[in-house]
Formats: structure tokens, sequence, C-alpha cells
């Protein structure tokens, strides 16, 4: 008897991204029939060599789904979106936003129903929460709601995710279609995260900077208050809340997948410290508190998805630093970062 008889199929839009690579990378490791989506990238080649099956599709243009016409699916999972962190300037206008964040979305579902697939799985960020932060001094539930802030560079990507996750909630309701939608904090691990582009201009994260310094032991500056607080997961303790929800055949709506706690700014500098740093040499930490560090404090609480899918995460932020440096020095994804530099050498050349 075939052992992956039970398995279900499964097609990821936005594949040749961050967490599409390492979902499918995961989903293939466990014998599921996958199909990966996206527009042409740079990525794509890293499929055909692992002789993963690809479909090119815009998901803004309704015809090109034809391209799947002679498959069928069980879930899917739309990981596809047009955010600030991967917009240059020429990107970054509102068009852009509503085709592929909300008519892209709303094809997806389209395509959803005509097909008869049985749930959707969309990964969303927790940025529509942003106007909270400030007036909830506590754990945010999935019952708390939304809030944006419209004076941010994140207030189109917001606006229209708002309007994605509600179409999934929609299709849910008056479709018959299981839509879950995951609220994503950010999610770190090994990938195109030494580089993002913010309001249209390149700029190497913090988080890079930090393990830059602290490998070359120099001093590092922390601005601002140093207890504040992000909530960030791990990139794999993501994928596997995904496996689970995939496998879970009643579940649907909105669940915080997030580490449920938060993490400081100093705990981050000393964790990295202690990991990248080289013995005797330890970077010098200087605290600037009078320079604003910009960062507001948030954290989610996980319960809805420890009671429905039994998931919690694994990894620690020292964890998941360590696993990071093995996943850097094997190199398989390292058409992420092959794919971010020509996003970056296309800005530079004012493409």
């Amino acid at each position: 008897m075939d052992n992956n008889s039970n398995k279900k199929k499964v097609l990821v839009f936005g594949a040749c991204g961050f967490m599409g690579t390492y979902l499918i990378d995961e989903l293939v490791k466990r014998n599921y029939s996958v199909v990966a989506s996206d527009i042409d990238s740079p990525s794509t080649g890293y499929f055909e060599e692992k002789n993963i099956s690809f479909v090119n599709i815009d998901i803004t243009k309704e015809d090109d789904f034809d391209k799947l016409s002679a498959q069928s699916f069980d879930v899917v999972v739309h990981l596809a979106a047009h955010q600030p962190a991967n917009v240059s300037e020429k990107g970054n206008d509102p068009a852009s936003y509503v085709n592929v964040n909300i008519l892209g979305t709303l094809n997806i579902l389209k395509y959803c129903e005509r097909s008869s697939v049985g749930s959707i799985i969309y990964g969303s960020s927790h940025r529509n929460t942003q106007g909270l932060w400030c007036g909830i001094d506590r754990a945010l539930l999935e019952g708390d709601g939304r809030e944006v802030k419209f004076d941010t560079e994140y207030t189109l990507f917001s606006i229209t995710e708002t309007a994605a996750q509600d179409l999934v909630e929609y299709y849910t309701v008056q479709h018959g279609l299981r839509g879950i939608t995951f609220r994503l904090p950010p999610v770190y691990g090994y990938g195109p995260h030494t580089e993002i582009f913010k309001d249209g201009k390149p700029i190497k994260t913090g988080f890079q900077i930090f393990i830059d310094k602290a490998m070359t032991s120099e001093p590092i500056e922390v601005w601002g208050d140093s207890s504040v607080g992000r909530d960030i997961i791990y990139i794999k303790d993501v994928i596997n809340a995904f496996i689970l929800a995939i496998e879970h055949d009643t579940a649907s709506g909105l669940f915080n997948i997030t580490s449920g706690k938060k993490l400081t700014l100093m705990e981050e500098v000393s964790s990295i410290l202690d990991v990248f740093g080289p013995e005797g040499t330890r970077s010098k930490i200087i605290e600037k508190p009078e320079i604003d560090n910009s960062i507001d404090s948030f954290y989610y609480d996980i319960s809805k998805a420890k009671e429905v899918f039994g998931w919690e995460p694994q990894y620690t932020f020292k964890d998941m630093l360590k696993d990071f440096i093995k996943e850097s020095s094997s190199k398989r994804f390292s058409h992420l970062l092959d794919s971010r530099q020509v996003k970056l050498n296309n800005y530079k050349q004012g493409d």
C-alpha cells in the first residue's frame, strides 16, 4: 500500500519567498504532493533542481490560473504579498498593493471555489494591529480586533492585507471554503534579511548590524529603552504550524502564530553576543537611551493555536541563532539571498 496515498495535495502561492521555500522543503521531506507557484523569479531554478513541480502564475491575472486546470488540490497555502520590506521606490505605489494583496487574494479564492479546494491557509502579517500596541499592555488576543496606523510605511500594506483577511473570512462564511489565517509577527531565520527596503530604499537590518558587530567585536550601541520588547518567531516554528494546519480537517479562523512573549532589545543583543561573539573579545554594549529606537512593544496570546492545533514554539531566541548558523553554513537556501541581491542590484541600476 502507498504510504503517501492519504497525504493531502498542497499548492503554495508565494513559493519563491522566504517562508514558501522553507514550507515546501518541509512538505517534500514529509512526502506530500506539492506544487509551487510564484511569478518568474531567480528562485525558480531551485525547484527545478529539486524536481519540485513549479507553475508560473501572476495572481493578479485571473486567466493565469488556467495553468492549473488539469490539477486538483486539497489545500492551498497563500503566502504571496506586496510588502514594504521587499519593495523599492519604483514599486511602492497604492495600485501594486491593491492588485497583489486584494485582487490577487480574490483570484486565489475564486480559483479555490471553482476547483473545489477544501481549505486555504493564509499567512498574513500582524501589522494591522499596530494601533493597539500602545493601548493594551497585555498579550493581544485574536478577538481584540485590528487597528491600522495611518502614518507609517506599512499603512498601505495593512489596509490591503486587512481586506485580504476579510475576503478569506467571507469565502469561509458564504462559500463553504474553510479558511485559516495566521497572524505572524517578524519571522526570523536564514534568508534575505541582511538588507531590506525601508521607505523604498535598501538598508541593512538592525539584526544583521548586531551580528556583524558581534562577530568583529565592535562596540554595539543600544538606542532608546533597552527593555522594550517585541514578539518574534523562528521560521521553523512557523512552518510546523503550517504543517499542523494542513493536516487539520476542521479548523478555521484567525490564529496568532507567535512566540507568545516579548524579546527585549537587550536580550536580543546579549544573545547575539553569546552566539556570534569571539571568545575573550566580546563586544562592549553602549546604551544610549537619549536616542529614539522607534520600537513599539507588542506580544500576542497563542493559547488558541495551542488548543486547536496542539502547536507551540520550540525554539528560544538563542536556539534560533544557533540554528541560523547551521542553515547559513549549509547554503541550501542560497537562492533566497541571490534573489534579494537581484532586487538590490536592480535598484542601484535604476530598474
